[in-house]
């Protein structure tokens, strides 16, 4: 997993997921506490999250939340625009064009 970018928008390559999630926590965190506005959140590039992963991401939002933040993702791959409708955190999140509705079974 990498992580590029700085305080208003990043980018995370690879894996989030439980392996990488303390590290990915901690950079986020980081580019929240330091800035102001929007911080976009690219995961084009992004493999594959887990629950783990997805937790880092609402972790990211709300502590944006709190300091009047807004975390927007951007070019959310089609499987996890899928695991966001599942779990209903588009509802939550801002994604940037918005998220297809698929239809879960």
């Amino acid at each position: 997993m990498r992580i590029t970018g700085d305080h208003t928008a990043l980018a995370i390559e690879g894996r989030l997921d439980v392996r990488t999630a303390a590290d990915a926590r901690a950079r986020l965190h980081q580019a929240v506490d330091a800035g102001l506005g929007d911080l976009v959140l690219d995961l084009a590039r992004l493999e594959f999250w887990d629950a783990t992963g997805l937790g880092v991401i609402m972790g990211t939002h709300r502590r944006a939340g709190r300091i009047g933040r807004r975390l927007v993702l951007r070019s959310v791959p089609a499987q996890l625009q899928r695991l966001l409708v599942a779990t209903k955190l588009h509802r939550i999140l801002a994604v940037d064009g918005g998220v297809a509705e698929v239809h879960v079974h």
